[in-house]
């Protein structure tokens, strides 16, 4: 029935650690994720002005590209149907090449936007298991002050791994 119903003592230290624990997060843990988050978002944006770049250069060649049909227009009227259909083949070329360009750009951008999501994940969860490894050694050693306790720890540990050998076998 006591776990059902917990009693005033249980709750009341079950609120101190939880206090210490947030405490803890709030000003060592969220401070990391924040600048990660805001390291990422950098990223992200400037990926995308990248990106912008590469269309403004695509623009940029089709219109170089437009001069050079209006001089071969002045030079010749025979040359205009072969113009034409080189124009057309460049353009496509062009075109295609932007695309290949900026895919592979785009591609590069998320590549590098998950390997930093997983570096910042991979570095949140060590420093929470750090913290939660701090936190967990204080509370031992603060339960385990008396040689009484620290004894029956430690047959528990040894009964415990004697029962873990037993299935290897």
């Amino acid at each position: 029935m006591s776990l059902i119903t917990p009693d005033g003592g249980l709750i009341f230290w079950m609120v101190v650690i939880f206090a210490i624990v947030l405490f803890i997060l709030a000003k060592w843990g969220f401070p990391a994720i924040t600048s990660a988050v805001e390291g990422r978002s950098k990223r992200i944006e400037d990926s995308l002005k990248k990106a912008d770049e590469v269309d403004r250069r695509e623009a940029g060649i089709a219109v170089e590209h437009e001069k050079m049909l209006a001089q071969a227009r002045q030079e010749q009227g025979q040359i205009l149907k072969d113009a034409s259909a080189t124009r057309e083949q460049i353009l496509a070329q062009a075109k295609a090449e932007a695309s290949e360009e900026t895919a592979k750009m785009i591609a590069q951008a998320k590549t590098q936007i998950e390997a930093d999501r997983k570096t910042a994940l991979a570095d949140m969860r060590r420093q929470v298991a750090i913290l939660s490894v701090e936190v967990a050694e204080k509370i031992i050693r603060k339960e385990l002050s008396g040689a009484p306790e620290q004894s029956a720890l430690i047959d528990r540990l040894v009964q415990e791994a004697s029962q873990l050998e037993k299935p290897l076998n």
